[in-house]
């Protein structure tokens, strides 16, 4: 069966919890009326099992099962470490 959970990709804004990191994801898109070039973050609170992730990595995050009331999303690589 084809993988159907959607994957996102952002960079690690807090790490202050146990298990659980917040990531930012930028969208850039055109406005219908003016035309402009608008960047949009939005933040996703992600599952991190063995607190991995640190502030500035570059993530990449999975859809999975609800872990609490804003968690719905499980860390699934760590694509490029924090300098």
């Amino acid at each position: 069966m084809r993988e159907r959970r959607r994957r996102l990709t952002g960079v690690v804004t807090s790490d202050k919890m146990d298990k659980t990191v917040v990531v930012s994801v930028e969208r850039r898109y055109r406005h219908p009326l003016y035309k402009k070039v608008v960047r949009a973050i939005k933040k996703y609170m992600a599952h991190d099992e063995h607190n991995e992730c640190r502030v500035g990595d570059t993530v990449s995050i999975i859809e999975s099962r609800p872990y609490s009331r804003h968690k719905r999303w499980t860390v699934e690589t760590i694509l490029e470490r924090a300098a």
